[in-house]
């Protein structure tokens, strides 16, 4: 099968919307958004499926809806539970190539603000540094890159994206376009 997408992965706020929606302008790709598909097929916000449905039927629909993506020559930005479902990532990484946004805790935090606005699944009780140490391996596990962002700027992240996509084309995994971005 070849692999004409890109699926970006990590935790909340390391850039996945933005960077994917630029990468998508600049290899003339589609763009999608799990999230949006997620409260499109919902009727909800992603905030408000958590809190009715609580966090494990959240991961369930979200499962669902990422294994169910069928698309070509798109940026699939994912939310950043993604990774807790095994059958929506081995599809994932059946369809794309799967990019880790990689960016160090202090960063992170940073970023993040109000978790629970953005519709971010936090267990009760968890800290956004518990969620981080719960996802990193799990987000090391599925990558088939990891782009480190730290200390870099929009352009830098992706200017290396962009890199480290153009040496996955000659192994058939990456549509042959014109990757710098």
């Amino acid at each position: 099968m070849i692999k004409d997408n890109i699926v970006l992965i990590g935790m909340p706020a390391v850039g996945k919307s933005t960077i994917g929606v630029i990468a998508a302008k600049e290899l003339g790709y589609e763009f999608v958004d799990a999230d949006l598909l997620i409260q499109k097929r919902e009727k909800r916000l992603l905030r408000e499926i958590i809190a009715a449905e609580g966090v494990e039927g959240f991961l369930k629909i979200e499962g669902e809806v990422n294994a169910s993506i069928d698309c070509h020559n798109s940026i699939i930005s994912t939310g950043g539970s993604v990774v807790y479902e095994a059958d929506a990532m081995e599809h994932l990484k059946e369809i794309g190539t799967v990019v880790y946004l990689s960016l160090a805790y202090e960063e992170l935090e940073k970023r993040l603000s109000n978790l629970k606005g953005r519709g971010v699944v936090l267990r009760e009780g968890q800290t956004l540094l518990d969620l981080y140490n719960e996802r990193t391996p799990l987000y090391e596990k599925y990558a088939d890159i990891i782009v480190k962002e730290d200390g870099l700027s929009l352009e830098e992240t992706l200017s290396e994206v962009g890199t480290v996509l153009l040496s996955t084309v000659g192994d058939g995994s990456f549509a042959t376009r014109s990757v710098p971005l």
